[in-house]
């Protein structure tokens, strides 16, 4: 069985879409498409931006989610998913893969989305932290036992663990986890605490627009972040969608998951390479390869 994952934010970088956008029609109609929906030229930044104008949030959810909406549109026909799955932001483009979604209504909520987090993030001061060489049930006691907000928020992969809270907990945390014997805690370079109780206002600015979101059958199960399940039934999508900014993202047990129910190869589509990274530490021997033109 193929599964197509789809990454999330922090794989963008310039010049991505614009060869592409060159070679094929439909990239070209997508991105223009994209443009007008947006109200600004996200190709211009996409192409030629540089790499502080591609972080922001409200330019980088979007472009990652049009990047790999539109690889998965040039493939056409060759594009046969059983089975599909997205790493935070890339559960949006899955959907889209799956034909839950139109590209048109995808967009806009991302567009939702990026303006929400950004909206959080500047109304309290939180941050991110990667755990490298902790068991999951050791960072979760920890954080567990903080005062502070300090969550799990990315299962990544065995011995990977992103944390999420606010600056305090974060430090706390930090300190906890060396001692227990963490490898390394890397705080990451974000403005906020995705994946936390600090997105909860995020999380009810979007449920309105997801609410009022066409949602149709899939044509192939998407394996959602909220609880790495397969799931078909297109209310039950909805509701996990709504839950996920301030639920972890269970990307080890997705990818489990997949490989547990068939999945005999998987395929990246999007930016870089993050996920074929994380998926060869689930699993070193699955087939994973990039999409690609």
């Amino acid at each position: 069985m193929n599964a197509y994952v789809f990454p999330g934010q922090g794989a963008q970088f310039s010049g991505m879409g614009k060869e592409e956008y060159n070679k094929f029609d439909v990239a070209k109609k997508l991105i223009q498409q994209a443009n007008e929906i947006l109200g600004f030229d996200i190709a211009a930044i996409m192409f030629d931006g540089s790499e502080e104008q591609l972080k922001q949030t409200r330019v980088t959810q979007p472009a990652i989610f049009i990047y790999s909406t539109v690889l998965s549109k040039i493939a056409g026909k060759t594009f046969q998913p059983d089975m599909v799955a997205g790493h935070s932001l890339g559960e949006f483009s899955a959907l889209v893969a799956n034909k839950v979604l139109r590209f048109e209504d995808g967009l806009l909520l991302v567009k939702a989305r990026a303006e929400a987090m950004q909206k959080a993030c500047d109304a309290e001061e939180s941050t991110m932290a990667a755990v490298l060489g902790l068991d999951d049930e050791k960072v979760e006691e920890i954080c567990n036992g903080i005062e502070e907000i300090v969550v799990p928020a990315n299962y990544n992969c065995p011995g990977q663990l992103v944390i999420s809270g606010s600056i305090k907990g974060i430090e706390l945390a930090k300190k906890e986890l060396e001692a227990a014997g963490a490898l390394k805690v890397i705080p990451l370079k974000v403005d906020g605490a995705f994946h936390s109780p600090l997105m909860e206002p995020a999380r009810k600015a979007l449920e309105a627009q997801i609410r009022k979101t066409t949602f149709s059958n899939p044509i192939c199960p998407v394996y959602q972040n909220v609880d790495a399940k397969a799931h078909t039934d297109e209310a039950e999508i909805k509701e996990n969608l709504i839950a996920q900014l301030t639920e972890p993202v269970r990307w080890s047990q997705i990818i489990k998951q997949m490989i547990s129910d068939g999945a005999s190869s998987f395929t990246e589509v999007g930016p870089g390479t993050v996920l074929r990274g994380l998926i060869k530490k689930v699993d070193r021997k699955i087939p994973i390869q990039n999409l690609s033109f």
